[in-house]
């Protein structure tokens, strides 16, 4: 099953599924960060959108997938992917996560956000964990998983890496607490912060 996900996604998206697999597995993360049936998830930066369709399977026909994106094409290509599969769940939002209200999301109208491998993106970091916080919902959890390291050029520039202490200091000093880690793979941490 997991193999045909990935044969799927590399034809739709000509990348190599196992390539991002073998680095952070979307669907473990998920797994830990304990989704419930009829919540409201926002995907910031959702790229590929694995992180968004795993999230639209564990929410149901009854939840809502928001996978925001500055990429008009990669949108494009997930809400393609998301029809072909059924998952009518996820709904694609073109957006600026480094400006206040820049999801064009409500204010406190998620139950989780998700920010995979988004983070050493940003320039704006402030913005966007505040960006994070707006659209939380009072008792709504984050998923913030990033690179830990460059590892030769595998990941992004040692420059732009961003480390666990310091994501964990930028959350915690919006009035995020800290809720726990997750194993995100070899290559990633992975933590849950909690609004409220």
């Amino acid at each position: 099953m997991v193999w045909d996900f990935v044969e799927h996604w590399t034809l739709r998206f000509g990348i190599s599924l196992f390539f991002i697999f073998m680095f952070s597995n979307p669907q473990h993360n998920i797994e830990q960060f304990a989704l419930g049936d009829g919540m409201r998830v926002a995907d910031f930066g959702s790229g590929s959108g694995a992180y968004a369709l795993a999230a639209a399977r564990a929410v149901g026909n009854d939840g809502k997938v928001y996978a925001i994106d500055v990429q008009e094409s990669s949108l494009a290509r997930l809400k393609k992917v998301a029809e072909e599969a059924r998952l009518h769940a996820v709904e694609v939002v073109r957006g600026n996560l480094e400006k206040a209200g820049g999801s064009g999301l409500r204010d406190e109208g998620v139950h989780a956000v998700i920010a995979s491998n988004i983070l050493f993106q940003i320039k704006d970091k402030g913005a966007f964990v505040k960006e994070v916080k707006r659209v939380l919902h009072h008792g709504g959890r984050v998923l913030l998983v990033d690179w830990s390291g460059s590892f030769g050029g595998t990941g992004p520039e040692e420059s732009a890496v961003v480390k666990e202490d310091t994501a964990k200091a930028l959350f915690l000093a919006e009035g995020l607490s800290y809720e726990k880690s997750i194993d995100a793979g070899t290559y990633h941490y992975g933590l849950v912060f909690k609004k409220g």
